[in-house]
């Protein structure tokens, strides 16, 4: 289950739609039932939660915050303007970006890092056979 917040950026019923197949596909393939929470904001608030919980004073696309707690797994934090960005930037849809978003911010919610490269080519292997369970493929 995902509960979505929306602060400070609206989502089309697409783009939720998008978003919670994305944890339901992270979490069954992790083998468990993960309740998370979405909050979808802006640059601003995205860059005021990564100064306030990592000392990072800039903006950036997606947080996780881990809750150790079984069932409940954690919370995420996307910006919908960066995502918005990035899609362009990277010349595909919005809903592909947030979904990429999403799929890496519930691996790191399992667990899965990429400060040693061992961690980060298993996560990123993982985060493709996400991808590609939703139709978008990964190079």
């Amino acid at each position: 289950m995902v509960y979505i917040s929306e602060h400070d950026a609206e989502l089309s019923r697409a783009l939720k739609k998008v978003l919670k197949k994305t944890a339901k596909v992270a979490a069954k393939k992790e083998g468990v039932k993960a309740n998370v929470s979405l909050m979808v904001t802006d640059d601003n608030e995205i860059r005021r939660l990564n100064e306030k919980y990592r000392g990072i004073n800039h903006s950036t696309d997606v947080l996780s915050f881990p809750s150790g707690d079984v069932g409940y797994y954690g919370d995420i934090v996307i910006s919908l303007e960066k995502a918005e960005k990035q899609a362009k930037e990277y010349g595909h849809s919005v809903e592909r970006e947030a979904a990429f978003l999403m799929a890496h911010a519930m691996l790191h919610l399992f667990g899965y890092t990429h400060k040693e490269k061992e961690h980060e080519q298993e996560m990123r292997q993982k985060q493709r056979e996400i991808m590609k369970e939703l139709g978008y493929e990964i190079k």
